[in-house]
């Protein structure tokens, strides 16, 4: 009878590490992260990245625009002609290289939050300096959760910062309290980011 072979398999080391700028589109003034990856992750790996470095929750669908393809989780309902490839299955190291500049990443198809992700700069990973996934730098807090989009949002900042609004206090409440969009917070950004890596997929 086979034994089978129990050893524990090794994650293989990536090629590179990708410094990426994903800017919010339409933001004004703009929101964005400078975030750290390295090529072994997965393009859905990457969406948890982004959400965490941003503030969103991971409680709606995403898509990757890249190269011509779409990926994200594969839906059999999908209606658009072109289908989408599912994300756990392509690695960075694959499906970036040394050659994609840019790309985009929605996320929250209903309200259509979209990410331009610029690839600034492609370094050789190296493990005790860009071998796990960080935030580097960013600005400007991410608008809440189901705000409906930027124009939810416009109209959300403009009731939560003059207390005469009608909407003032409601809005308030629903957010949970004061809201500060100039505020981020780097160390919480990565707290986030680790946490994202060690939820059950």
């Amino acid at each position: 009878m086979p034994i089978r072979n129990t050893t524990a398999r090794k994650e293989p080391k990536p090629k590179y590490a990708y410094r990426m700028l994903v800017k919010l589109e339409g933001s004004e003034p703009t929101i964005w992260r400078v975030i750290s990856v390295p090529g072994y992750m997965t393009l859905a790996d990457l969406d948890l990245v982004i959400q965490a470095a941003m503030g969103w929750t991971n409680s709606r669908m995403h898509l990757f625009t890249l190269d011509g393809n779409l990926y994200g989780m594969a839906d059999a309902e999908w209606i658009d002609d072109q289908p989408v490839l599912a994300d756990e299955e392509f690695v960075l190291d694959e499906v970036l290289g040394t050659k994609v500049k840019s790309f985009l990443h929605e996320y929250d198809l209903g309200d259509g939050w979209h990410h331009e992700v610029t690839v600034q700069a492609v370094e050789v990973a190296d493990e005790e300096r860009n071998g796990w996934p960080m935030c580097l730098a960013g600005a400007r807090a991410c608008p809440p959760e189901g705000v409906g989009g930027l124009g939810g949002y416009e109209e959300f900042l403009q009731a939560i910062s003059d207390p005469s609004h009608e909407q003032h206090n409601a809005m308030r409440r629903w957010c949970g309290g004061p809201f500060d969009p100039n505020s981020f917070d780097i160390n919480s950004a990565n707290r986030a980011i680790r946490g994202s890596m060690s939820e059950p997929r």
